[in-house]
C-alpha cells in the first residue's frame, strides 16, 4: 500500500506539473483532453500547437513499446524497425523500456518520449492526458486487424461456461487494461457472471503473469488477449494442451502507435512514412507479430469508439488518479 501511495503521489505531482506549465493557450473545445490540449477540429485527438515556436523537432527521436514481461527482449525485435525509422527521419533513435502504462504515458506528457505504441485499454489515456496522436496499427496484407479477448481455464478444469466462474479464482490484468480488465467488467454480466461480485477479481500485473498463473493453478481462469498468450505459445512459454478456452468476444483493435502531437508536422509526416513504408517480411517484427506483415493506417476516432463505450460503460474518467490505478 506504501508503494502504490508513493507511485500515485508522484505521479500525481508529475500531472500537475505540466498541467500547469505546458498550458500554451486556451481554447473552447477539447472534449475529454486534458486542460492543456486543444481539439478545434473535433477529431478526439490534440492539435498541435498553433505557436509555432512550441513545435519540437528533436535530434534523437525516444520510442517505446508498450510495456513487456521481458523489455530487453522486445528491444532487440523492435531494432531493425528502429534502424529503418532512423534512416527515413534523418534522427538519432532510441528505444526506450517503460515499465508500466502510467510510466509510458507520463513520458509522453512530460516530452520525455515523442513516438510509442500504447496497448489498447492505455490508449485512450495516452490520447487524453498524455496528447498522443494515433495513426497505425500493426495489420494483415489486405489491412485487417485486431485481437480478441479470450477467458482460459486449465484443461481439466470444471469451468464449462462463463457462469461457471462464479465463486472461483480469477486473475484480471490491471485496471485500465481492456481485454484484462475493462471489457470483463462491461461484457461479462451478459453472460452470466459479474466481476467483483460472483468472484473477487484479482490483479496479476500482466496477460503474461494472468496466463502463466492459469497454467500453474494459481488462478482458475483469466481473461486475457489473444495476441499476447499466442506468442507466448510460439516462444514455448506454455504449453497450449494445458488450457481450454472457455469463451472469446469478437475483435479489438490491437497496441495503437502515435506520435506527441507537438512534434513538427514535417517530422511527423517522416515518421509515418517510415511506418506505412516498412516491410515486416523476414524481420523479428514480422516473427514475433505472426499474421500482420505491415502498418495500416487508424484514427482514434473511429477504430477506438467500441473501446471508448467500454469503459464509458465501466465509468472510466481519463484523468491521472484513474491512470494511477493501473
Amino acid at each position: 500500500m506504501i508503494k502504490r501511495s508513493f507511485i500515485t503521489a508522484g505521479l500525481m505531482a508529475a500531472f500537475a506539473m505540466t498541467g500547469t506549465t505546458a498550458l500554451a493557450e486556451e481554447c473552447a473545445e477539447r472534449g475529454a483532453l486534458d486542460a492543456m490540449f486543444c481539439d478545434a477540429n473535433g477529431d478526439l485527438v490534440a492539435d498541435a500547437p498553433t505557436d509555432e515556436s512550441m513545435l519540437k523537432d528533436p535530434s534523437t527521436l525516444v520510442f517505446a513499446y508498450t510495456p513487456v514481461e521481458d523489455p530487453a527482449i522486445y528491444e532487440d525485435i523492435w531494432t531493425p524497425f528502429i534502424d529503418h525509422l532512423s534512416e527515413v527521419t534523418g534522427k538519432k533513435v532510441q528505444f526506450f523500456a517503460v515499465q508500466s502504462n502510467s510510466a509510458e504515458v507520463e513520458a509522453m506528457r512530460s516530452g520525455r518520449l515523442h513516438i510509442a505504441g500504447f496497448s489498447t485499454g492505455p490508449t485512450p489515456f495516452a490520447v487524453n492526458l498524455a496528447g498522443v496522436e494515433p495513426f497505425a496499427i500493426m495489420g494483415s496484407e489486405d489491412g485487417q486487424f485486431g485481437y480478441k479477448l479470450q477467458v482460459y481455464t486449465q484443461a481439466d478444469s470444471d469451468i464449462k461456461e462463463m457462469a461457471d466462474l462464479a465463486g472461483k479464482r480469477v486473475a484480471h490484468t490491471s485496471p485500465t487494461s481492456n481485454s484484462g480488465n475493462q471489457a470483463p467488467r462491461a461484457l461479462f454480466p451478459d453472460l452470466g457472471v459479474v466481476p467483483d461480485q460472483d468472484y473477487e477479481v484479482t490483479y496479476s500485473g500482466s496477460h503474461d503473469q494472468s496466463m502463466l498463473g492459469v497454467v500453474a493453478g494459481d488462478y482458475d481462469a483469466a481473461p486475457v488477449a489473444s495476441e499476447v498468450v499466442d506468442r507466448m505459445a510460439e516462444r514455448g512459454l506454455y504449453d497450449p494442451a494445458e488450457v481450454r478456452i472457455v469463451w472469446e468476444s469478437d475483435p479489438f483493435p490491437t497496441t495503437s502507435y502515435g506520435v506527441a502531437h507537438d512534434l513538427t508536422p514535417e517530422l511527423k509526416e517522416k515518421i509515418k512514412e517510415a511506418f506505412f513504408s516498412y516491410d515486416f517480411t523476414g524481420t523479428a517484427l514480422g516473427e514475433e507479430f505472426s499474421g500482420v506483415s505491415k502498418f495500416v493506417p487508424i484514427t482514434y476516432k473511429d477504430q477506438w469508439a467500441v473501446i471508448r463505450q467500454i469503459q464509458s460503460a465501466n465509468g472510466v474518467e481519463y484523468t491521472p488518479q484513474g491512470l494511477a490505478a493501473e
